[in-house]
């Protein structure tokens, strides 16, 4: 799948349409893509950029009109917390019909790069037929979907948190989707008050807080997933046009 102005995997040129150039996924200006199949049902991709190297594994069918975006914390994750919470909804959503988008930043902890690293993946997933998304983040990646939902408020249909920090969510009363968050009460890097006060600032959302978990929340990667694998579907649901 060349992008748009750059090469792809074979050494050749993707569309040079000016109209397709533009918007986050332009802007990063890749100099090349490559992309394997590593199982049925998910690729790898990586692009090279002057920026760093932008990694995205997507589970599901790359025509799927509802997707899942997923960020890790200040190093970076493409596993997610909860014992490779990422890997395992990507599978489960794949069967259902929703892709997963995880995402691997090309400067971690460099919040705007961060952001325009999930902005660019939601532009690359809806120039394939991608409609509306879920943004999920841990820790710093909390920051990270809160921030790329205020700047696609047409495309987004929830946003979730893991062990989220307050910091970067400043704006978060600028929500315009449903919000769940999640914190554990034994988080030995964030207190629970880091995602009470996120979801003061919006002004909506619900914060489930996980009793005996800690920051990476494995105690709780049961639960986690279940009620992700009910509230995901119904909130990209929710989205759909009527």
């Amino acid at each position: 799948m060349p992008l748009p102005g750059s090469q792809n995997d074979r050494g050749g040129q993707g569309p040079a349409d000016r109209s397709e150039n533009g918007g986050p996924l332009g802007q990063l200006r890749a100099l090349a893509v490559q992309e394997v199949e590593v199982a049925a049902g998910l690729r790898h991709l990586e692009l090279y950029t002057m920026g760093g190297l932008l990694t995205v594994l997507w589970h599901g069918e790359p025509s799927a009109e509802a997707a899942v975006l997923t960020c890790g914390g200040a190093m970076g994750s493409l596993l997610g917390p909860a014992d490779g919470l990422y890997h395992d909804l990507g599978v489960a959503l794949a069967d259902r019909g929703i892709g997963t988008l995880r995402v691997g930043y090309r400067r971690p902890n460099d919040l705007d790069a961060c952001v325009h690293d999930l902005a660019a993946v939601a532009d690359l997933a809806t120039r394939q037929g991608a409609r509306r998304f879920v943004a999920m983040g841990h820790s710093f990646g909390g920051a990270v979907a809160v921030q790329v939902a205020i700047a696609l408020p047409a495309v987004m249909a929830g946003v979730v948190t893991l062990a989220t920090q307050s910091a970067g969510c400043e704006h978060a009363d600028r929500l315009a989707c449903p919000l769940l968050l999640f914190h554990g009460d034994r988080d030995e890097l964030l207190p629970p008050a880091a995602s009470e006060m996120v979801r003061m600032i919006a002004g909506r959302g619900e914060l489930v807080v996980l009793a005996g978990s800690g920051h990476l929340l494995s105690e709780a990667a049961i639960e986690l997933r279940e009620r992700l694998l009910v509230w995901l579907p119904e909130a990209l649901a929710a989205a759909a046009p009527a």
